[in-house]
């Protein structure tokens, strides 16, 4: 199924270029990691960022624009690794670029094979930033919770080390965490509160009650339980930790979970 000639054409030829293309720039460190060294492992991960944008913008803006689970996947990877491109210039003994790399050469494959709906033409003018919010929610929880696993590993290495391999200090990271839960908290309440408000003019019908914004509701809630406790009680270490992946679980399952049982498993 992943590979008929539907998804082909869904995807296009050009689509499926630019995503073989990233995904071997991202693969290409690790596969000559001797041969590369420090500056041309960043300049194929730069290589690679780059032609996974362009393979976002030809699947979401090309002649039959598409969306699902695995383009939205697609879209956070991206914007994890466009946080991660930023870092670097402000915290060069970041350390996650691996992990990141794989993350990006699978997103991007995926978003070929499941290239996901046709947008529809006559959706609402307004319907595009309601998608960019919530996409941009994703990527921001998604960069907390890349820095909360750096922030456990650094903790864990500490507690039997004294010290940790030389990454971020462990209160920058916290700190960064926190900061990113925040930032994609108030992008969240902007999405849902327009989802509630403006649903009828975004999608043609008011809000309704199902797996996805049922599932959405509870991420909101248990964020915002997160940030409370942390400003109130001083929440930290692992239980802060094990909110935010509820949280980001909760919000996974919310589209994408729910697009990828329609799109997967009943193949609508």
């Amino acid at each position: 199924m992943p590979f008929s000639s539907s998804t082909v054409a869904g995807a296009g030829l050009v689509g499926w270029i630019l995503a073989l293309a990233a995904a071997l720039a991202y693969a290409l460190p690790a596969l000559a990691t001797q041969r590369l060294q420090e500056r041309g492992a960043k300049r194929s991960l730069l290589v690679a960022w780059a032609l996974h944008a362009a393979s976002l913008v030809w699947g979401l803006a090309g002649h039959e624009p598409r969306f699902g689970f695995a383009p939205a996947l697609s879209v956070t990877a991206w914007l994890v690794l466009t946080v991660y491109v930023v870092e670097q210039q402000l915290y060069p003994q970041l350390r996650s670029r691996w992990p990141l790399a794989a993350l990006g050469s699978v997103a991007v494959l995926l978003a070929v094979i499941f290239p996901g709906t046709p947008l529809h033409v006559d959706a609402s003018p307004w319907l595009p930033l309601h998608l960019a919010l919530g996409i941009a929610s994703y990527g921001l929880f998604a960069a907390a919770v890349v820095h909360a696993a750096l922030m456990t590993r650094a903790e864990r290495q500490m507690r039997q080390h004294g010290d940790h391999d030389g990454g971020l200090p462990l209160l920058t990271l916290e700190r960064l965490t926190f900061r990113f839960v925040g930032a994609g908290f108030a992008l969240l309440t902007a999405t849902l509160a327009a989802g509630w408000f403006f649903g009828e003019a975004l999608y043609g019908k008011a809000w309704i009650w199902n797996h996805k914004s049922v599932f959405s509701v509870l991420s909101w809630l248990t964020f915002a339980i997160l940030l409370f406790g942390r400003k109130r009680f001083g929440w930290r270490g692992r239980q802060a930790v094990n909110i935010l992946y509820a949280g980001a679980l909760l919000l996974l399952l919310a589209y994408v979970g729910s697009r990828f049982v329609l799109e997967v498993i009943l193949e609508r």
